[in-house]
């Protein structure tokens, strides 16, 4: 039987009782794994920590959970934990020896488990109100690209010679036993900084942001970064992503016993860039929320809009060196 990619978002089928991976039936509600991995939680100490979700309800992290068949716990999702485990507990150079597919895949199991949440809390909220659940055609039409890549973790899926994501890896000298996670669900982008190294993803661009912020990333991709500086370029590429003003459209071909997936051109019949026009204030907005930590406020990041505050490049844009900047972590 050839393979069949499963389609939760169709007619709003993500439901609690059917595998997030397959779409099988589950045959106990005990069948369901963390979103954030039992490892990261237990090292992170985030069991019982608050989780905000966009309802303005407060989880915990131990509570967002996914429906996960026994099955494809263990031929597929914990395989991939056990790998991811391994390199990030080793840190920055076994990271940057991982395929990045399993990155790729790993963090689109995470977001995915987020966006699943944040669906179940809208609904619990709008049925309880006794309106009809809603989402828009474009935000669901993304979730879906997101899940169907998702499934080359367990369906012979090949990508036709793109790739749909960008991925960012930095050396980063953070605190110990620091953890700094933060994604923005509606752009499907994903940052995290842990151990000595950072990573930003962008799941869902066709690899667009990544070509976007070439320049600047090669500029400092060698380099060991302090945390603020990688929170900068972590602003850098969460405000790109908003900017990307395209959805990136895909043609799914079963041939024999695997599934090719060819993107489409983005630009389509539009003359119109792929991104929208850069704003300092808003981007200064952005950096204001990536740099709370430290104590910057919009107002002295933006006091000079054609230079604003930064701690990756001087004047004349070159790079400064994290142990030049004075700043604690």
């Amino acid at each position: 039987m050839a393979p069949q990619i499963y389609y939760p978002f169709q007619s709003f089928k993500a439901s609690k009782k059917l595998c997030f991976l397959t779409g099988k039936p589950l045959q106990s509600s005990e069948e369901q794994i963390h979103v954030f991995p039992q490892w990261l939680m237990t090292r992170y100490d985030l069991h019982d920590k608050p989780f905000k979700l966009l309802d303005e309800s407060i989880s915990t992290y131990k509570d967002l959970k996914l429906p996960c068949s026994a099955e494809a716990n263990e031929l597929y999702v914990e395989p991939l934990e056990r790998e991811i485990e391994a390199a990030f507990t080793v840190g920055y150079e076994a990271v940057k020896q991982l395929d990045e597919l399993r990155i790729f895949q790993w963090a689109a199991k995470w977001l995915h488990g987020i966006i699943f949440n944040e669906l179940q809390a809208a609904m619990r909220q709008q049925n309880a109100e006794g309106e009809e659940f809603s989402v828009s055609q474009s935000i669901l039409q993304r979730f879906t690209n997101l899940h169907v890549m998702l499934q080359t973790l367990s369906l012979p899926i090949q990508f036709d010679e793109f790739k749909p994501y960008s991925l960012f890896l930095f050396k980063v000298d953070n605190l110990e036993n620091e953890f700094s996670y933060r994604d923005e669900v509606s752009t499907v982008t994903f940052s995290l900084r842990i151990n000595d190294f950072g990573l930003i993803i962008n799941l869902q661009d066709n690899g667009t942001v990544g070509r976007y912020q070439q320049e600047t990333y090669d500029k400092i991709k060698d380099k060991v970064l302090h945390p603020i500086q990688f929170e900068e370029f972590s602003a850098r590429v969460f405000y790109s992503a908003y900017l990307f003003n395209r959805l990136p459209n895909y043609d799914i071909m079963p041939i024999g016993n695997e599934i090719y997936i060819e993107a489409n051109q983005l630009r389509g019949n539009s003359a119109k860039p792929l991104f929208d026009e850069w704003q300092v204030k808003t981007y200064g907005q952005v950096l204001e929320n990536f740099w709370k930590k430290w104590g910057y406020l919009l107002l002295e990041i933006i006091k000079n809009p054609d230079h604003p505050v930064s701690h990756l490049f001087d004047a004349d844009g070159n790079f400064k060196p994290a142990d030049t900047l004075g700043l604690g972590k």
